[in-house]
């Protein structure tokens, strides 16, 4: 069965039970603002949203809500599909478990003009080989996970999408994006590479949002979670830092409270946490630094003091090399009205 409609681009979606329904409604729904916003301008809608899954029907997404797939996937006609976008989730085929569907996917990208992922949709594509020698990233929390079993793959952990019209970065035909809304910055990629920036703009501000966000995914993730490859001679000083974070953490310090000798110290930390010390103790500081802007009551200086920088313009400077915005637009970002410098 073909889908195909002249002068259409067909996007395609694919669904399973506990999907993730902000991948795939937030997507679609770029599209089809898009598509109001060709009317408006008294153009041709160019879009057409599908869904697909094992089995048409209804679909159990992870926040329980249903979406009715239009069709199975292995009656859809490849050759009429522009975009298919895998989305993330916790219902994603167990590892190494779904061939069939890794078939497809390898089938689909030599067949359409574009094969994309949200989320850690990514890991079905790197399963497929399809990211092999190619730029990609996923949400912030499974990183670590596809550089590490899929080695192949150029990993750009900080970035929202790998999607790049010009290939100069990426790769247009195959691409990928990070958690959850990254999916709607993406598709809005999409639309600008399809139409221009100014019907992308268009469509951006009808869905109050950014066009670009500043910025990459780092803003978002946290650097405090459990280090679960942690050994039992770090456990206790990783528990420890996060409330001493204002104290001198220089590397004979940390590794006397180790009760190691500084070059042991560092090989050890390398090897279980995967960067050294020194990089450690500042993403934790930013973490740190993240969420006290986020009260009030706190000045620039004040959180500085508090996190080890010392000085307000030190919590800038790594502020913007980690996230890429400032403090200040951090807070205008993320609830807080304004911040006094001082």
């Amino acid at each position: 069965m073909s889908a195909q409609i002249s002068d259409t681009r067909l996007i395609v979606c694919y669904a399973y039970d506990e999907v993730m329904s902000l991948d795939i409604v937030g997507p679609l729904q770029v599209f089809a603002t898009a598509n109001d916003e060709l009317s408006s301008l008294g153009r041709a809608r160019t879009y057409e949203n599908m869904v697909v899954a094992d089995e048409a029907g209804p679909v159990r997404t992870s926040c329980g809500i249903r979406l009715h797939a239009d069709m199975a996937l292995r009656d859809l006609d490849l050759a009429g599909v522009d975009t298919l976008l895998i989305p993330g989730g916790n219902g994603m085929p167990e590892r190494g478990k779904d061939k069939a569907l890794h078939q497809w996917v390898r089938d689909a990208e030599e067949r359409i003009a574009r094969l994309g992922s949200v989320c850690s949709g990514a890991l079905i594509l790197a399963e497929a080989g399809v990211l092999d020698g190619r730029m990609a990233t996923t949400h912030w929390s499974r990183c670590d996970e596809m550089a590490r079993d899929f080695p192949k793959i150029k990993m750009m952990g900080d970035r929202l999408h790998s999607y790049d019209p010009t290939g100069f970065d990426g790769d247009p035909h195959v691409f990928t994006s990070a958690g959850v809304t990254a999916g709607i910055d993406l598709a809005l990629a999409i639309v600008e590479a399809d139409f221009g920036r100014n019907l992308a703009l268009s469509v951006a501000r009808r869905l109050v949002m950014f066009l670009k966000r500043p910025g990459g995914q780092a803003q978002f993730s946290s650097y405090l979670i459990p280090q679960k490859g942690a050994t039992a001679r770090l456990a206790g000083l990783l528990a420890w830092l996060p409330g001493h974070l204002e104290q001198d953490l220089s590397l004979d310090v940390l590794a006397g409270r180790a009760g190691m000798t500084p070059r042991t110290f560092s090989r050890v930390f390398a090897r279980d946490m995967g960067m050294s010390p020194a990089r450690y103790i500042e993403r934790i500081r930013v973490e740190a630094a993240r969420a006290l802007l986020q009260d009030e009551a706190m000045t620039i200086a004040d959180v500085a003091t508090l996190c080890g920088f010392r000085h307000p313009e030190t919590l800038r400077r790594t502020f913007q090399r980690h996230l890429a915005v400032s403090p200040q637009e951090y807070v205008e970002r993320f609830a807080r009205k304004s911040l006094s410098p001082v």
